[in-house]
């Protein structure tokens, strides 16, 4: 997948960039998924893709906590209560999302919220890996909000 950065930008309700996630959005304080909004959409969006992954994880892949899709590029944002949108598996399998939380004593992780905006629309709900994968080629422009979460 090529590197596309140009007017894409994500931002979260209660958090900016390099900032710490709020407790109420840990997996033990509340797991409540931020509000995301989406700015700077470019033409020729299909549809908006979100995966938070955190490769702070002691995982071989790390661990991908929230897979959206189905972002509607004319209303960009992905709100608290999760909308009209799909949500694919994390890696507990799950279609939901799942906060922060890394192990006790693992120190900062690094949570990596990415947005992608596609020239096609996602066909069902596929994990990280197999969206990365099978829509790697289809991204127009993609950019990330990064948050930071310790126990």
């Amino acid at each position: 997948m090529p590197l596309n950065i140009k007017d894409l930008a994500v931002a979260a309700d209660g958090f900016g960039p390099g900032e710490r996630i709020p407790d109420r959005h840990a997996a033990d304080h509340g797991n409540a998924a931020p509000g995301i909004e989406i700015t700077g959409v470019p033409a020729g969006t299909a549809e908006l893709a979100l995966i938070l992954h955190d490769p702070d994880a002691p995982l071989p892949q790390g661990f991908t906590h929230w897979v959206v899709y189905g972002i509607d590029p004319a209303a960009p944002a992905v709100p608290a209560s999760g909308g009209a949108v799909r949500e694919g598996p994390n890696s507990l399998g799950d279609k939901a999302y799942t906060g922060p939380q890394p192990p006790p004593g693992h120190g900062t992780h690094h949570y990596y919220f990415w947005v992608y905006a596609l020239d096609t629309p996602v066909v069902g709900e596929p994990s990280r890996e197999e969206f990365l994968s099978a829509y790697g080629d289809r991204v127009i422009e993609q950019n990330r909000l990064v948050g930071t979460y310790s126990a």
